[in-house]
Order: C-alpha cells, then sequence, then structure tokens
C-alpha cells in the first residue's frame, strides 16, 4: 500500500446517508479474490443502468468527478456486512479518503488495513463540504487533520497503530514482518 502522509485532492460529494456495503459494491461482484478491477464495480447498482450504460446523473459518472480521492459520504457510511471489497474498491476507483460524519466500524477498520482513510468530522465542517462538490481539501494524516479551501481545519480521530501503518504504507502483517529481527531475539532470551 501506498504512504499517506498529506493528501490534496477535489472532493465527490455523495450526499447519501446508511450507504452499506452492498451499495459500495453488490454481493455479485464478491468472486474475485483481487482488489484490482473492483474500482469499475464500485456502486455499480447506482452507476449504471440495466445495459451497463452509465447513468449521467449519478456523481461519478459527472466529468468532476474524474481524478478526485476525497469522497464526501452522508453520515454512517460503510455500514453492513463486513466485506473487505468495499473499501478495495474504493481503493482501487482512486479514492484514498471518505470523510463523513460517522463511519462504520468493522468498515472503518477494513478500510485503515487497506489503505483507505476514513475521515470523521463534525456536523459543521462536514456541511460545509457537502455544499462545496469539488472542493480542494488538504488531509494530513501527520497531524490528523483536513482543511477546507476557507482555511477551516478539523481535527479528526485517528488510531495510532493505523496512523503510523498509513504514513508508512505497511498493513499489519509487514509491520509484524519488519520486526522479525526483534520477535527473534526476544525467542532466543526466552
Amino acid at each position: 500500500m501506498d504512504p499517506i502522509k498529506t493528501l490534496t485532492s477535489k472532493t465527490v460529494v455523495l450526499p447519501v446517508e446508511n450507504v452499506d456495503t452492498d451499495q459500495i459494491i453488490p454481493a455479485r461482484f464478491l468472486k474475485a479474490t483481487s482488489k484490482a478491477g473492483l474500482g469499475s464495480k464500485l456502486f455499480a447498482d447506482w452507476r449504471f443502468d440495466a445495459e451497463g450504460k452509465a447513468k449521467s446523473d449519478f456523481v461519478l459518472n459527472r466529468p468532476g468527478a474524474a481524478g478526485a480521492a476525497v469522497l464526501v459520504a452522508g453520515d454512517n457510511f460503510g455500514c453492513g456486512s463486513s466485506r473487505e471489497h468495499a473499501p478495495w474498491a474504493l481503493y482501487d476507483y482512486g479514492f484514498r479518503a471518505v470523510v463523513s460524519t460517522s463511519i462504520a466500524d468493522i468498515f472503518r477498520n477494513n478500510s485503515l488495513k487497506n489503505g483507505l482513510l476514513p475521515v470523521v468530522v463534525d456536523k459543521a465542517t462536514h456541511a460545509k463540504l457537502l455544499a462545496a462538490p469539488g472542493a480542494s481539501v488538504t488531509v494530513s494524516v501527520e497531524e490528523k487533520t483536513l482543511t477546507l479551501p476557507d482555511g477551516t481545519r478539523a481535527s479528526f480521530p485517528l488510531d495510532p497503530f493505523a496512523r503510523y501503518c498509513l504514513l508508512n504504507g505497511v498493513d499489519e502483517l509487514e509491520f509484524l514482518l519488519s520486526q522479525e529481527t526483534a520477535i527473534a531475539a526476544f525467542e532466543a532470551r526466552r
């Protein structure tokens, strides 16, 4: 996974509350065991019609959404089942952060383990973001802050270990493997 220290990007606003993981990536696409290509199935039932044609009124199909790495979502994003494919699809599509007033616990943990930063902000900051689709924001993992174009800075919670992993671009297994020498020394002393 790529390290994230500071991310500056325009936003895509999806002001829908209670978006569950089946809406993020429908169950019929869960047969995949690879993360590659899942971005093309992101929000598939909302993005495409029955013939597979892009719906022009869906936010990700609009020209302004291209290249955005920050998704601003409604409250309670990522609820539902624990499928890891949901953060995989968001990441593969190109998102590196999801901003909301609340993010489901299992989704948050799966996201952090896969390099997708869940950013929980207060309602006032969130309202400003919802009102300004395409705004350029800066997310700092180092400072645990989100900065809006008007200079507003909002802090967000981030577990210290998850922060370390994001800053260094390592997942939990890579972290453990990096400790092999210390683990071997401990075992030798035991």
